[in-house]
């Protein structure tokens, strides 16, 4: 042995382990690992321990409690899987080995990055804002269903329905949950569901299946189906584990379609002592009332009294009022008729009909003065209309015309009064009678002013 070898120093089995642990760990990150399953094995402690294993090598892997609850399935001798795992070393015996986190199917990540892909762009969008969702009815009547007639959800809803409020009316939509039916016949039953608007509420139900069974439901179009759908919807798809599209689209998620029965139904077992308590109190109240009514009933028949007593009561008051009305109704009638006799004369004294001689007299001799004075009145109106006629007729320019005259104007028209307003040569017009003349000035005599 070397010097140099000798001064090496000398470390237990355990610290190298612990050593070489914190090496791996601290050299490898979380990482995904695809391979095949072997040797699977599930002790009563409920962690899962298998190997994991291609052509060229295998690692062995284990995968605590707390972790496996989460997986969809249980894996498989054989089947192809990828985990997202811690690489490690087992000190104890200095196994190297993966402490897996997650566990998918292989090809299941490619789905997983195409749902969070449409779950963010339809989060972005807004179609999975908490305050658009609609509260679920407390005490709804009729419930729709849309899920397969043959699966284990609705023999599940069924079962919990019936066992929590029998009175719940259920109407089922049948329709294939997986494959590729599923969309278009999920999309046609809750445009169908909307068309009717009978129902309170909806429940969308699928049970358990791997990624790819419930890949449905990831489907955009159901999503904005279930969003513009009149009545709130809850969905229980899967286990409580798996989420999909449909989930955060939903007004309500259940983990199950059992979770889903007993989110739309009220608890019998819970409702049954208060309502018996409810009908004791009402029970209480009508036997009460009861006894109430009997006492004033027996009150109202100590009261009663024959009708024929009550008859021969009537009719002594009716005569004895008869009487009293006779007694002063007459004097008052008497006086009313003397004095009735006295108006018919009054109206007789007054009657026009002695005054219509005179009033007709009168009014003929009114009627001949206004003729009269009518007649006087058209005269002197005529006459004066004469009278105006005539000075009308001696101041027209055309009478004067007539008679020989003429009017002259210069050449701008204006009318000459004087010889001295024109020239010698002058060109004057002479207004006719009838028709004019253009006349030259030859002469000029001045004439008195």
């Amino acid at each position: 042995m070397s010097l140099e070898t000798q001064a090496l120093p000398i470390i237990s089995v355990g610290d190298l382990n612990r050593t070489a642990r914190e090496i791996i760990e601290g050299g490898l990150p979380l990482l995904w690992v695809q391979g095949e399953i072997s040797n699977f094995s599930r002790p009563a402690s409920g962690h899962w321990y298998f190997t994991l294993k291609d052509e060229r090598a295998q690692v062995r892997c284990a995968m605590f409690r707390n972790r496996s609850a989460y997986c969809r399935a249980l894996p498989k001798e054989g089947m192809q899987v990828q985990v997202l795992a811690q690489a490690t070393l087992y000190e104890g015996r200095g196994e190297f080995q993966l402490i897996v986190e997650q566990l998918t199917e292989a090809g299941a990540g490619d789905l997983q990055a195409r749902f969070e892909a449409l779950k963010a762009r339809l989060h972005a969008e807004g179609l999975f804002r908490p305050e658009d969702k609609r509260p679920i009815p407390r005490w709804p009547r009729r419930v729709a269903v849309i899920t397969s007639p043959t699966g284990a959800a609705i023999h599940d809803i069924l079962v919990t329905l019936r066992q929590r409020w029998p009175m719940l009316r259920v109407l089922l939509y049948p329709v294939a949950v997986q494959g590729n039916e599923a969309v278009p016949q999920i999309l046609a039953a809750l445009a169908r569901v909307a068309k009717r608007h009978s129902e309170d509420v909806l429940i969308i139900a699928r049970g358990g299946g791997s990624s790819e069974d419930l890949w449905a439901f990831n489907d955009e179009a159901i999503a904005r189906a279930i969003r513009s759908c009149p009545i709130p919807v809850i969905t229980g798809i899967g286990h409580e584990i798996d989420f999909t599209i449909a989930d955060f689209a939903a007004d309500l998620r259940a983990a199950t379609p059992t979770a889903a029965a007993q989110a739309v139904s009220p608890d019998r077992a819970e409702w049954l002592p208060h309502l018996r308590t409810q009908e004791r109190r009402l029970r209480q109240a009508m036997e009460r009332a009861l006894r109430e009514r009997t006492l004033y009933l027996d009150h109202l028949r100590l009261r009663l009294r024959h009708p024929r007593a009550l008859l021969d009561a009537a009719e002594g008051r009716w005569q004895q009022a008869h009487n009293a009305l006779r007694k002063s109704l007459v004097p008052r009638l008497q006086a009313a008729s003397y004095q009735l006799q006295i108006w018919q004369y009054r109206l007789q004294q007054a009657n026009p009909q002695h005054d219509v001689a005179a009033l007709n007299q009168h009014l003929l001799t009114l009627q001949t003065r206004l003729r009269a004075a009518m007649e006087r009145q058209w005269q002197k109106a005529q006459q004066h209309c004469q009278q105006l006629s005539t000075q009308l007729d001696m101041l027209d320019p055309q009478a004067v015309l007539q008679r020989g005259y003429a009017v002259l104007r210069d050449a701008h028209g204006h009318v000459l009064y004087s010889a001295a307003e024109t020239a010698i040569g002058a060109e004057i017009t002479a207004d006719l009678h009838q028709g004019s003349l253009l006349c030259q000035v030859l002469r000029r005599e001045a004439g008195e002013a």
